[in-house]
């Protein structure tokens, strides 16, 4: 059985063509990591991935990443950025946004969120 992604052709605007509420799942995975897609049209939780770095690519719209300090970064598409593992965060947008994201495999995408 192949996983998920391999030796196929997909297209990742057809994957998320009439989404516009919240959604994040694997399109693909590369030996221990995977690649998610999501859509976001508001906010998402504060957490943290206390294992895992997590690196972000904006497709579309713009998506806002807060963290604790009161510092907040902007993504607009063709822009990426890496959070580190244990940095606590939330991702927001103000529009339909959808962005790419490359981490492990095994990682929770809820984090945790001991704040």
């Amino acid at each position: 059985m192949l996983k998920k992604g391999q030796l196929e052709v997909i297209n990742l605007h057809k994957l998320i063509e009439n989404q516009n509420e919240y959604t994040n799942f694997i399109v693909s995975e590369v030996n221990d990591h995977a690649l998610r897609i999501a859509v976001i049209n508001g906010e998402f939780h504060w957490h943290k991935h206390e294992n895992c770095d997590e690196l972000f690519y904006v497709l579309e719209g713009e998506l806002f990443i807060d963290f604790e300090n009161d510092e907040t970064v902007s993504l607009k598409p063709g822009e990426i950025f890496t959070i580190p593992a244990n940095t606590m965060h939330r991702t927001r947008s103000k529009e339909r946004t959808v962005n790419l994201c490359f981490e492990k495999s095994s990682n929770d995408i809820t984090g945790s969120n001991n704040r």
